[in-house]
């Protein structure tokens, strides 16, 4: 029965995840020389802006990949438990199993984060962009999908019960 609601929340988690891909995750830019770093699914990237001649330098430059390796994985997971309808229990460790892939996901960001901030000057903030708020969608999602996996269970089990 792909038309519950669990079914819904994993499909926005799997979309969550997937979308990460394309959108940027965060971002710290200082007023003065024009310098930013930023970091995508695939790489934190510090470069400066010559405002002047119009074209950019990349400073330094770091593979992220893991983040986007991460969240495909998490998308895959996501997608298969939407098919696993038949089976509560297994779609239940599916879902516990995703969580742990998105904390994992989270704490590779969060690390990235914390190396990036020294790059810049102190006395900017770095900014959350859409991508990180879609990992915490994701987790939200997949939370809320398995509360009604297990609520289903429950379901399934006082009926066995009343027989």
């Amino acid at each position: 029965m792909i038309q519950r609601l669990q079914s819904i929340f994993l499909f926005i988690a799997a979309l969550s995840m997937g979308l990460i891909l394309f959108f940027p995750i965060w971002q710290k830019s200082s007023l003065e020389p024009s310098e930013r770093a930023i970091l995508t699914a695939f790489h934190l990237k510090y470069e400066s802006n010559d405002v002047d001649a119009g074209q950019g330098e990349v400073l330094f430059e770091k593979n992220t990949i893991y983040i986007g390796l991460f969240a495909l994985i998490s998308t895959a997971i996501s997608i298969f438990s939407i098919f696993q309808y038949k089976n509560r229990l297994f779609q239940i460790k599916l879902g516990a199993l995703n969580s742990l892939v998105m904390a994992i996901t989270m704490g590779i960001v969060i690390y990235f984060i914390f190396k990036a901030e020294p790059l810049l000057a102190q006395e900017y903030q770095g900014s959350y962009l859409f991508g990180f708020y879609l990992i915490v969608s994701g987790m939200m999602s997949n939370l809320v999908s398995n509360r009604f996996i297990r609520r289903d269970e429950k379901l399934v089990k006082s009926m066995d019960r009343i027989r």
